[in-house]
């Protein structure tokens, strides 16, 4: 697998707000059906769509989360640590999915990762 990107979250203070300010500026559709507390975003036929969520109270800030996709979080999350990055959140289930973990790397840039439920 290359690696591409599969997947983005926003995670703001005020999710009506933003949805409200990101609707009128880029005519995203919203969708909260999908998972409770949680907004997937439609951004039309030309993108991929990501996420919304309001920020959970032991979370650092607001941010723009970016999921790769990898084959094996695991793996990967060895990886990473072998080089410098350190676990901020371990892999962890989105039933029926696939799974998602979420590091720092050594510049302290968060970076998630997303391997999805077997196809086999």
């Amino acid at each position: 697998m290359l690696n591409p990107i599969v997947h983005w979250d926003l995670i703001v203070s005020d999710a009506k707000k933003a949805k409200a300010f990101y609707g009128a500026l880029f005519d995203w559709r919203f969708d909260e059906s999908t998972f409770p507390g949680y907004t997937v975003i439609d951004v039309g036929e030309e993108g991929r769509g990501g996420g919304m969520m309001q920020r959970p109270a032991d979370a650092p800030g607001c941010s723009l989360n970016t999921y790769f996709g990898v084959d094996d979080i695991d793996g990967t999350l060895a990886k990473a640590v072998e080089r410098g990055a350190t676990v901020l959140v371990a892999k962890t289930e989105i039933t029926g999915i696939g799974y998602w973990a979420m590091f720092l790397d050594p510049d302290g840039i968060p970076m998630s990762l997303f391997e999805p439920v077997s196809q086999a």
